[in-house]
């Protein structure tokens, strides 16, 4: 992954994509799709969605969708105690 897709504004996305089961309409399945995807526009996911309802025979019945910044701040976390080297 190039640095300009970081900095472009690209965030990891994860979509949760429930359908309906073809052959079984009332039963529902799940679908993880994960890509790199601008925040909050979605193009790639809208893409995605829009081939599954044109070429795939499962009914969709709800999205979930989850961003992870590729470029964030580093995390520290403080020790809560004293350590001692000798």
């Amino acid at each position: 992954m190039s640095v300009r897709v970081r900095l472009l504004g690209y965030h990891l996305t994860t979509a949760e994509i429930t359908y309906h089961l073809p052959d079984y309409p009332d039963l529902l399945q799940n679908f993880i799709w994960q890509d790199l995807d601008m925040i909050p526009h979605l193009p790639a996911l809208r893409k995605f969605l829009a081939y599954w309802q044109k070429n795939l025979d499962g009914r969709l019945h709800s999205v979930k969708v989850a961003a992870s910044s590729l470029i964030k701040p580093a995390e520290f976390r403080f020790a809560k105690g004293e350590f001692l080297l000798q």
